[in-house]
């Protein structure tokens, strides 16, 4: 939802580095409507919000509009800004970006979600904000009201794994493989097989063969995974006991072999329409390979 009649908006000042610009503070944002974006690059809700913060960018930067991206990690390999660079660089992003690893920029503005979008007037003061996925008509015209211009919207569509969910089809939720943030699965929706440590954030594989199979609904399927320090690790997936083939995601071919190179959000499976339940195995055939958070669309 988005609300109005904010405090001014907060310093940018923690940022510990910055993508595509130099600082930005008031004196160089005076002035400008300013869009403000927080996400983490592994946040399949904010990989599928992007598409339009893109496009909002590049249609209202010649009318003042100022986006800044604020890149807050939310597991501890996200704190790598090379992997921050290439994320940037996949996504296409052309507008600054805040590196907030030490969460100063997260604090001040006292947000709790990824994505969340901050709408900041001319005169620096915050006059709406919304969280998470949707709402991108609202959102558009609240930044057309800051900049006081009325012409229809953007056309946007996503593609690949920023296409929009398809929320008619999900019944699986987010699950999180970590003690810290995990919660017990039944035996038959969620299953180890092989040596595996339980740390708070992931689950480690420690030897060769280990596999990690899930019993889940929805189009698509996808998986937070970190190779660690030792390089890229060679995965492969069954789809019920099969090659996913037309169902494989973007980061699976149709035969199921993937590439574990860096750390990022995995695109298992992408259901053919009708989406049914189905069951995933993903087997690692080198040790070093974390899970961290599945996630669906």
């Amino acid at each position: 939802m988005i609300g109005f009649g904010r405090p001014p908006m907060p310093s940018l000042g923690g940022a510990t580095e910055w993508l595509n610009s130099g600082p930005l503070g008031a004196a160089e944002l005076g002035g400008h409507a300013v869009l403000v974006n927080f996400w983490t690059l592994t946040c399949v809700n904010w990989l599928r919000q992007e598409p339009y913060v893109r496009a909002w960018s590049r249609a209202y930067r010649d009318d003042g509009l100022i986006v800044i991206g604020v890149h807050t990690p939310e597991f501890s390999f996200e704190h790598d800004v090379d992997g921050v660079r290439r994320a940037v660089h996949e996504r296409e992003i052309d507008y600054p970006v805040a590196v907030d690893n030490d969460h100063e920029i997260w604090n001040a503005f006292d947000n709790h979600y990824w994505p969340a979008l901050y709408f900041v007037d001319g005169g620096g003061i915050v006059r709406g904000d919304h969280f998470g996925e949707g709402h991108y008509e609202a959102s558009e015209r609240v930044i057309q009201r800051l900049l006081d211009i009325d012409r229809p919207l953007v056309s946007v569509e996503g593609v690949g794994v920023e296409a929009a969910a398809d929320w008619a089809s999900l019944r699986t939720p987010e699950t999180y493989l970590g003690f810290e943030r995990g919660e017990p699965q039944p035996s038959n929706r969620l299953a180890l097989s092989g040596d595996w440590t339980v740390n708070a954030e992931n689950v480690a594989l420690e030897r060769a063969g280990g596999s990690i199979a899930l019993t889940f609904q929805a189009r698509d399927a996808h998986l937070v995974l970190s190779p660690g320090p030792r390089g890229p690790i060679p995965f492969s997936l069954l789809l019920d006991g099969e090659p996913p083939g037309p169902a494989h995601g973007v980061d699976v071919d149709e035969a199921g072999d993937g590439l574990l190179r860096d750390g990022r959000l995995y695109q298992l499976v992408r259901q053919p329409a009708p989406p049914r339940e189905r069951t995933l195995k993903i087997t690692f055939s080198e040790p070093g390979a974390a899970a961290y958070a599945f996630t669906f669309g």
